[in-house]
């Protein structure tokens, strides 16, 4: 049974959306008009209408939303419900209108005789290429409940990944803007209203209390040129990574900086040991599997060493061995992978592989919070010691003429 959206009026007047099951557009009007609305607009769901209906909007469900989908699924199949079962009943439990115009359209499509894998791509705007993948494998190996768990736990650890990301760079972030703006205020405003008062002693003014109120009247004079080119070059930043000239230019040069790039690369690695990991394990073929983990990867020096790796693979290399060959992954990784290929277990190598990554990363980041912030309080104190030394300093040489 065919799920539609709907947009009806109460008698009041009221509009009131939702989602409802019927045979046909015409029976879902009858059954709106038995509940006392009169019917809008009904519209059948469908999962092949990717945009989820050009008239309702795009649909678009959050990684939380997707956790928890996938989870629900896994669980509900575990417990022995039919697929379509499971999506009744994840219908029912639906706290928002998206997730359910999405489930009903998955649900109408494996009606009618469709995999779960091929209904979901019929949305590959919230079902990645890895997720598909992950699901045909599980169809394929009868093991479906396990890959959607195992699925679900990676989801949720990419989401912690990403917002302990968020967390140790927001913080630094904000500290360097609030600082910015503070010593500019400082430089600008402050500075040169309380200089001001000694200019009118006609005497001349140290070097330092000079040399700020030039940089001071620099700045005023030329704050919002700097402010154009920071937007400007923001700008070009944006239209550069629509590009793949520039943006594989950007990506090599954040590849090979100091202290970003090993970060950047270690974060590359981890996501690709993590989808290893589920796709070995739910026996998919390696080479299949090293395609569906370029996508997860985001530096383009990166995708270009697995493509190396992969025909390393495809030629008869061990995967350790090929990935060791190309040197942009950590020897740490590829030692594991070496050490689970050599006793069979290459998934939990992976899994072991994709966790040390991950430790690493976080390591690193909370390295870094912990000397920016010393560092932060360090540069407010000397702006703030120079600022207060520029003023001082002409009161000192006032005294000095008065004493004399």
């Amino acid at each position: 049974m065919p799920g539609f959206r709907y947009q009806a009026y109460n008698v009041e007047g009221k509009l009131h959306k939702g989602v409802l099951e019927a045979d046909s557009a015409r029976q879902a009007r009858a059954v709106l008009r038995d509940q006392g609305l009169t019917p809008y607009r009904v519209e059948v769901i469908a999962a092949n209408d990717a945009a989820g209906g050009s008239r309702f909007g795009r649909i678009s469900l959050s990684t939380t939303e997707l956790t928890t989908l996938t989870r629900g699924l896994a669980s509900l199949l575990e417990a022995g419900l039919t697929v379509e079962q499971a999506f009744n009943a994840l219908i029912e439990q639906a706290e928002n209108e998206r997730s359910r115009q999405v489930l009903a359209a998955l649900r109408g499509e494996v009606i009618a005789g469709n995999t779960v894998a091929k209904a979901l791509a019929s949305f590959p705007g919230i079902f990645s290429e890895l997720y598909r993948t992950l699901v045909a494998a599980g169809e394929a190996s009868g093991q479906l409940p396990r890959v959607l768990t195992k699925l679900a736990d990676y989801l949720e650890e990419r989401q912690q990944l990403r917002g302990r990301l968020v967390l140790a760079l927001v913080y630094p972030a904000i500290v360097m803007v609030v600082a910015l703006v503070v010593v500019g205020a400082l430089i600008v405003w402050v500075l040169p209203q309380v200089i001001q008062v000694f200019q009118h002693a006609h005497q001349k003014l140290p070097l330092l209390t000079r040399a700020l109120i030039a940089f001071s009247e620099f700045l005023q004079a030329t704050w919002i040129v700097w402010v154009g080119l920071a937007i400007a070059a923001v700008a070009a930043l944006r239209v550069a990574l629509t590009r793949a000239g520039p943006r594989a230019a950007i990506h090599r040069f954040l590849w090979r900086a100091p202290a970003i790039g090993r970060v950047l690369r270690h974060l590359d690695a981890a996501r690709l040991a993590a989808t290893l990991s589920i796709l070995v394990g739910s026996r998919v073929p390696i080479l299949q599997a090293l395609e569906a983990g370029t996508g997860v990867m985001w530096l383009i020096p990166m995708r270009e060493a697995l493509g190396t790796a992969a025909r390393g693979v495809r030629e008869g290399m061990p995967l350790a061995r090929a990935l060791g060959a190309t040197g942009a992954f950590p020897p740490v990784m590829v030692h594991l992978i070496a050490s689970g290929e050599a006793s069979g277990r290459l998934d939990e190598a992976l899994e072991r592989a994709a966790r040390q990554q991950q430790n690493d990363i976080a390591t690193r980041l909370a390295a870094f919070a912990a000397l920016f912030e010393p560092a932060m309080i360090l540069f407010m104190g000397a702006v703030v010691l120079t600022i207060v030394l520029a003023i001082l300093m002409p009161i000192f040489q006032l005294n000095q003429l008065i004493g004399k």
